[in-house]
């Protein structure tokens, strides 16, 4: 099955127009922004359960932005069997910050970490010809159902950023922090509204830099501190020791990879949707193979697993820009904030709220591509609203209530964890179960059934006489005699009888 409904040819396709150096600048540094906070959060939190040094964290930091730039490059210019050239963002993968933490925690250190991604990243690679197979299982039911579930997923981020980011900071949730957020919200509308066509396309970053110029007029922004630290800094091969492979770590950290491995198949064939192009099972497997080729190389560098970046799909959704170059320039300025540690710190004093007031927008933007994904979905006589609602509440289960699956077991809580997850495999699973395993589904559907409208033939109602009466399932005339009802037209009709065809009974 087709995952788009695009005809365009590949000269034609959307992701592969080219807007210049200056537009690509422009957007590729908004993609930056957008996804900057959620990169170097992984490796922050890690280097802290590591117990490693501030400067050791940083260098971690630096790590993550250079391989999260060598691995968009990879996925958006691409090589021949690596890379699926469409405008996705890559970065390190929240996935397996849990099971990493468990790792470190085991007393295996960074060096069990490191190997357990290398090694299982290398099983991924191995495995994704599985993968690139499954489209047919993505129609629109099941990819509307992911985008809307990445976008509800994202929705807590956003709120934690317009707080303030840290909990433990004693102004998070503040007036102040909720204020300069709901100020770069509505300047984010405004300049959609009221701006050029460029102005709009860029109103995410505008506002982004108007709501700092904002926040630093109110002392709610410090950059005095972004000279401290080294200009340059390559990042080191093996800085934190050769890496160790345990078969417990090895194996925790393939479950990862698996759901890294559906997030992605999700997130490609949700761009793919949202910019109207084709992605068939082959630029599947070669998108795939890029994400798993990147998560065995960045631990070379001291970084972790790869995958798309959820919170980019949006930015795509928002501001139009389709192209591939774009979010490959963005690839480019993520290697030289890896190798300019100072650029990163002027990106890092950029205040979490502002961030927060405009990812409310971008992320309540892919929940919308959703919904108008499900929108061509058709519900009538058939189990799909059961599967959706069914489904969004799955994946709603570990955003209402983030410790549910504290008490399970580990390599299911590790899969289920993740509300994007959980909605893909439940969305499979329900329209395999009720779509494509037909062998039992009963002829009287449930409440849950969007009934088909009432029609009827033209020449049945011509054929109706004055007086006839329906009663018990029987048609009968003014007589009270029985008028034969079929539900073939093909079908002789006897002499002196009249036909009458069962009105939809030829549709179902």
């Amino acid at each position: 099955m087709k995952t788009s409904t695009a005809t365009t040819s590949t000269e034609q396709r959307p992701e592969d127009e080219n807007l210049g150096i200056g537009a690509n600048m422009a957007y590729g540094l908004q993609h930056v922004l957008t996804m900057y906070g959620g990169i170097v959060a992984v490796p922050l939190i890690l280097g802290q359960a590591a117990g490693l040094a501030p400067a050791d964290i940083g260098l971690l930091i630096a790590a993550s932005l250079f391989a999260g730039g060598l691995a968009t490059l990879l996925q958006t210019i691409g090589l021949p069997f690596f890379g699926c050239q469409l405008p996705l963002v890559q970065g390190v993968s929240f996935a397996g910050v849990a099971t990493m933490g468990a790792i470190l925690s085991s007393g295996g250190g960074m060096p069990a970490v490191l190997g357990s991604v290398m090694a299982a990243s290398l099983i991924g690679l191995l495995i994704t010809p599985i993968f690139s197979r499954v489209t047919r299982f993505f129609p629109p039911l099941v990819t509307g159902i992911v985008i809307t579930t990445i976008g509800l997923t994202l929705m807590p981020v956003a709120a934690r950023w317009v707080m303030g980011g840290n909990s433990h900071s004693p102004d998070f949730g503040s007036m102040a922090n909720i204020g300069l957020a709901a100020l770069t919200f509505v300047i984010v509308l405004v300049l959609s509204k009221l701006g050029s066509a460029s102005i709009s396309r860029l109103s995410i970053l505008l506002a982004m830099i108007i709501g700092t110029l904002i926040a630093v007029a109110l002392g709610m922004a410090d950059f005095s501190r972004i000279g401290d630290g080294p200009l340059l800094a390559m990042p080191s091969p093996f800085h934190f020791g050769m890496p160790t492979f345990q078969i417990a770590a090895i194996i925790s950290m393939c479950i990862v990879i698996m759901v890294t491995l559906v997030e992605t198949s999700a997130d490609i064939l949700a761009v793919g949707e949202i910019i109207d192009t084709k992605v068939d099972s082959k630029r599947l497997g070669n998108g795939l193979r890029a994400d798993m080729l990147s998560s065995m190389i960045a631990p070379v560098f001291g970084s972790f697993t790869q995958s798309a970046f959820a919170q980019n799909v949006g930015l795509v959704a928002v501001t139009g820009v389709k192209s591939r170059f774009v979010v490959a320039t963005g690839g480019v300025f993520l290697v030289v904030l890896g190798l300019l540690p100072i650029m990163g710190r002027i990106i890092a004093a950029v205040p979490t709220s502002v961030l927060g007031g405009a990812g409310i927008v971008l992320f309540g933007t892919v929940a919308a591509s959703g919904i108008r994904t499900l929108s061509k979905v058709d519900y009538r006589n058939n189990m799909n609203l059961i599967i959706v609602a069914a489904s969004l509440g799955f994946g709603m289960i570990p955003i209402a209530a983030p410790n549910f699956y504290d008490h399970f077991p580990t390599w299911f809580a590790t899969i289920f964890h993740s509300g994007i997850s959980s909605a893909a495999i439940m969305a499979i699973l329900l329209n395999l179960a009720f779509n494509h395993f037909t062998a039992g589904n009963s002829d009287q559907q449930s409440v849950f059934v969007a009934a088909s409208e009432r029609t009827l033939r033209v020449q049945d109602i011509a054929a109706l006489h004055d007086g006839d009466y329906f009663q018990d399932g029987k048609l009968y005339d003014a007589q009270g005699k029985e008028i034969p009802v079929t539900g073939d037209t093909s079908h002789a009709t006897p002499p002196g009888k009249r036909p009458l065809v069962a009105a939809g009974a030829s549709d179902h």
